[in-house]
């Protein structure tokens, strides 16, 4: 008979503790589970059904707790074969070790799982197990223990796992350096459909470590080129061309990774960095005006993103590149209007963890209850901007300690509950004492009295049983006499006893008629023996099926009478030392709590406090190149100004002949006035040319224009404005 309270009570305390022996390593699967699908056996007890229910609601806790229970109550029973529960004995052991290795309990998955190798087991069994317990230690990062799991497989390996186990063993090879036999490996699981991408990946990143980097960017291309409706494939195969591009870029060929990058989705979560090293690509290239197609996409997207923040800078860098200056200041001046505000929200996420925040939103159900919860945080109250959050939350390490912190939570909180329902069953037995024991004294006297009548019962039909067990041996007419016979048996046996003692006190006829009557009984109680020896066997048939009921009603009563004496006395040490147990996991638990969180914020505080002074760093940067693309601008609008004062000098001043020669052109005076006077009666003409011996060196006064004019009185180019520069320079640096 199942006892739930008494179950439900031993199972509290003693699993509540076990779960506090958890160790800091990834989650793994629930293959055992599934393969119970797989062999499609007959459910025959529902405890177990609904443990493996909640296995597969991905409750483990729930389903450790169920079957722990009835581990220990079904060893605990007088005659456990009779339980329904035995049928699945053996897979309920082996599920408990893969529930705990799923809840991440790996010391308690470990120890069952070593228990069933020590076990008398078949040999798939045997490999079964080693296998998990290989897993274990390499999720714990101990591959070399993990390889010496794996060396314990002799023979056949299960057909559900064989995949599985030869793809970690590629994997603990790669984690150990035996890249070859690695690749040997997971050339031989291409084509496994559970495993499909997961082996192309690793097998490329494999060949490319071994030094066959030909051979490993043909496998990661061939696996990049794919398409998927499953965002997870998606993700895997643009996380390939990321890293086959980022390759390529960092080994110099800029023409081959441009391609990888472009095959990244632009919805996907690698879409950022693919935008931001496509232009890259370009800007190593020396085509900045190509860069900046793919990063003004990225420059409007979420400014939260590192990448969107490094275009930032990237932008206004390739416009100065391109001399377009004045557009590149304005784009570091939003910069360092993105940065300034991205520091505030910072500053007051770093406030805010500290104060607690992060970890009242974390333990709150509502923000859970949301597929992106983590992006949810950031709208309850008082939370922090976990945007910054979003790539320290998806890296193994630190969603390794936020599941066991929740899940600490989560027990925190059963315990609270199940305080309270102790308290809720205190209450219950006391209704329970309060209703019974008026009641019992009365039913116990009912019960003699029915005892009484039972017993009596019993005791004819035993008398009556042996008497006919007698009449089976030996004939016993007499004892099927009927009620009437036996009195007219009886008189006659008088009346024979009379005319013994006095024979003739009786006459002739009366003793023939005595004679003749008791001739009468004896011939019928000897023609109807047997059918009345037949009616008799069937009235004790009838007269046992009658005790049966009242033996039933008796057991029923005895039953009902210690359940309802059951249901109320013997609980109370029960309850007082689970609630001890209780209180003291508690305690255990506050102080755990106080560790993984504190461990949480400190890893979130760093994060962005570097994501902080990245940005003061970014925002460094933008001043100076704002003020110095202000500078340049300013010297370009100079230089243009200067050019178009001199365009419209010149076209002001046309050019004029001047209306005397020079004095050095001038001709001698001569001793008679007749040359002078000829020269004064003569127009006056400029010669063509100057005599030769007149002329100046170029040297000494520089060249002619035309008409003799000498080129210093062109107009002067008016020199740069060095001092408004100088100016807008100091300007500009007071103002950054």
């Amino acid at each position: 008979m199942r006892i739930p309270l008494l179950s439900a009570f031993s199972g509290v305390a003693g699993a509540g503790l076990r779960v506090l022996s958890f160790t800091l390593c990834s989650l793994s699967l629930l293959p055992s589970v599934s393969g119970a699908d797989d062999d499609k056996e007959e459910l025959r007890d529902l405890f177990f059904g609904a443990a493996m229910y909640y296995a597969h609601q991905e409750n483990y806790f729930d389903a450790i707790v169920a079957l722990d229970n009835e581990l220990a109550q079904y060893h605990r029973l007088d005659e456990p074969a009779l339980d329904p529960f035995s049928n699945h004995l053996g897979q309920a052991e082996f599920s408990v070790g893969d529930l705990e290795l799923s809840y991440r309990m790996h010391r308690e998955a470990g120890r069952a799982i070593e228990a069933v190798l020590k076990g008398n087991v078949s040999q798939e069994v045997r490999n079964e197990a080693a296998y998990r317990l290989a897993k274990i230690h390499y999720h714990k990062q101990q591959p070399l223990n993990a390889l010496h799991a794996l060396e314990m497989i002799e023979g056949r390996v299960p057909l559900r796992v064989r995949a599985d186990e030869q793809f970690l063993r590629a994997r603990v090879f790669m984690e150990l350096g035996r890249l070859e036999e690695a690749v040997e490996l997971l050339k031989d699981l291409k084509g496994e459909e559970s495993l499909e991408g997961f082996v192309e990946f690793n097998l490329g990143i494999a060949q490319l470590k071994s030094g066959e980097e030909a051979r490993g960017v043909l496998e990661l291309t061939a696996l990049g080129k794919r398409h998927s409706g499953d965002p997870a494939d998606q993700a895997l195969y643009d996380k390939t061309n990321l890293l086959l591009g980022s390759h390529l870029m960092e080994a110099g060929e800029l023409q081959l990774a441009r391609p990888y990058f472009d095959r990244v989705n632009l919805e996907g979560p690698f879409s950022n960095r693919a935008l931001l090293g496509a232009g890259w690509v370009e800007a190593r290239a020396g085509r900045f005006d190509r860069a900046l197609v793919p990063w003004r996409i990225l420059q409007n997207r979420k400014g939260t993103n590192e990448s969107v923040q490094e275009v930032m800078l990237a932008v206004p860098y390739a416009y100065g590149k391109l001399d377009v200056h004045s557009t590149a200041a304005i784009h570091y001046g939003r910069a360092l209007d993105a940065f300034g505000r991205e520091i505030d929200t910072l500053t007051a996420s770093i406030n805010s963890i500290r104060q607690g925040k992060f970890l009242e939103a974390l333990r709150r159900k509502e923000a859970t209850q949301v597929q992106n919860w983590v992006v949810a945080l950031r709208n309850l109250p008082e939370a922090p901007e976990t945007h910054y959050l979003l790539d320290l939350m998806a890296s193994n390490d630190y969603q390794e300690f936020l599941r066991n912190y929740r899940d600490l939570n989560d027990l925190y909180e059963r315990n609270k509950e199940w305080l309270k329902s102790l308290a809720a069953f205190e209450d219950i037995i006391s209704a329970r004492r309060a209703y019974y024991e008026p009641l019992l004294p009365q039913l116990d006297e009912q019960f003699r009295t029915l005892d009484a009548r039972i017993k009596l019962r019993m005791e004819q039909r035993d008398q009556f049983s042996s008497r006919i067990e007698q009449m089976l041996v030996s004939r016993r007419p007499e004892y099927l006499a009927t009620a009437e016979e036996q009195e007219a048996r009886l008189q006659l046996l008088q009346l024979h006893k009379q005319i013994a003692r006095n024979p003739k006190g009786f006459t002739e006829q009366s003793r023939s008629r005595v004679e003749r009557l008791q001739g009468i009984l004896d011939l019928r109680l000897s023609t109807e023996y047997h059918q009345r020896l037949t009616e008799a066997y069937k009235h004790l048939q009838a007269l046992n099926a009658e005790i049966e009921k009242l033996q039933t009603v008796y057991r029923s009563y005895v039953r009902s009478r210690q359940a309802a004496t059951h249901s109320y006395t013997g609980y109370n040490k029960d309850i007082q030392r689970s609630r001890a147990q209780i209180r003291s996991a508690q305690q255990r638990l506050e102080m755990l709590m106080a560790r993984q969180g504190s461990m949480l914020e400190a890893l979130a505080v760093e994060e962005l406090e570097r994501r902080r002074s990245q940005l003061e760093s970014y925002q460094i940067k933008a001043r100076f190149a704002l003020a110095d693309s202000y500078d340049r601008a300013n010297e370009l609008q100079e230089q243009r100004e200067d050019q178009r004062k001199i365009e419209q000098h010149r076209e002001a001043q046309p050019e004029t002949l001047p209306e005397q020669n020079p004095p050095e052109l001038e001709a001698p005076e001569s001793e008679n006035g007749l040359q002078e006077q000829s020269l004064e009666a003569q127009p006056e003409t400029l010669p063509e040319s100057n005599p030769a011996e007149l002329k100046v060196p170029e040297s000494e006064n520089g060249p002619l224009e035309q008409g003799g004019q000498p080129q210093a009185d062109q107009p002067e180019i008016l020199p740069e404005n060095k001092s408004a520069e100088r100016q807008v320079s100091e300007a500009e640096g007071d103002k950054a």
